[in-house]
């Protein structure tokens, strides 16, 4: 398939399970089967599933060996994904751990990709597999376009035609885009930036970035405001229509902390604009925080979901 085509299958999304218990425990997992219908039903078209394999892989002297529980828990998550025609990225979210060691971790790192392409090559075309989230620090975007082509070249040994999503240096930031290096010859990439600005409104009472006690920041949608979203964007913008690439933007969101009205005006004012573009997206996240669904309560956090898909669409 295209892979234009199938970024415009991507479309709107979600991104799901990442931090929940049931990766440890699988009797505990706080999604359930309802949830995944309740994502398709309310308009979404794929799930982006951030994965934490690091801590439930072996030693070397194992060949960094997965455990087999973990795999029972991914491969529910994509049984319901296909039973409710969701596409699904498969998100290496291991970018602290890599952040912090590149060079001592790319073997384990590489050894994931090892075994996750095989075991998943006969997976539909509607499953993805993006290499890295949000590649930072030590793992600097000159280091990062070496290490990209190592795993691309492990995940085409046994996929040679699955859509893989790869974004750029310094937290897959727009402005990094052009440092980024694509194999010339290898079309069937889509590029990935998040999204976090005014990163003082989005992250604003975030406890996981110093930030509990800087509040009351506001997002009036003004034409200031607007304009530097707009300028951001146009970046990706160019950078997609000077490359060929269509763009996914992976992550957006703004913190639980925020004023309501705000977070809704900046969701909806951010999700357009990517649409404008002609971008697939991912909002951050189901669950857990900037939560666009309670499970706790069994219900949509709707200012959220209205901002991202709005009624009459």
């Amino acid at each position: 398939m295209d892979v234009f085509a199938q970024n415009e299958r991507l479309a709107r999304g979600v991104n799901i399970i990442g931090y929940d218990p049931g990766w440890s425990e699988l009797d505990q997992h706080r999604m359930q089967e309802e949830h995944f219908r309740l994502i398709k039903e309310a308009g979404f078209a794929h799930v982006r599933v951030p994965l934490h394999p690091f801590e439930h892989m072996a030693d070397v002297d194992q060949d960094y060996r997965i455990e087999p529980k973990w795999f029972v828990m991914l491969d529910w998550v994509l049984e319901q994904a296909l039973a409710n025609d969701l596409l699904m990225i498969l998100d290496c979210h291991e970018y602290n751990a890599m952040a912090q060691d590149p060079q001592g971790l790319k073997p384990k790192w590489l050894a994931f990709w090892r075994q996750m392409a095989p075991r998943y090559a006969s997976a539909p075309d509607t499953v993805l597999f993006e290499l890295l989230n949000e590649p930072y620090r030590d793992l600097t975007p000159e280091l990062w376009n070496a290490f990209l082509v190592e795993a691309l070249a492990l995940v085409r040994e046994s996929n040679p035609g699955r859509t893989v999503i790869i974004g750029p240096g310094e937290w897959n930031n727009i402005g990094k885009l052009a440092e980024l290096v694509l194999l010339a010859d290898d079309r069937n990439i889509i590029a990935t930036v998040h999204y976090y600005e005014p990163f003082t409104f989005t992250h604003q009472g975030a406890a996981f970035e110093g930030r509990e006690d800087d509040v009351g920041y506001e997002w009036r949608g003004t034409e200031s405001e607007q304009a530097a979203i707009k300028a951001d964007f146009l970046i990706a913008a160019q950078w997609a229509k000077e490359n060929e690439r269509p763009i996914l933007l992976g992550e957006f969101g703004a913190y639980d902390a925020g004023d309501m009205d705000s977070r809704a005006r900046w969701t909806s004012f951010v999700a357009r604009r990517a649409e404008f573009h002609g971008w697939s997206w991912s909002y951050w996240q189901f669950d857990s925080d900037f939560i666009v669904y309670d499970i706790d309560a069994g219900t949509w956090v709707e200012p959220l979901r209205d901002a991202l898909i709005p009624a009459a669409q």
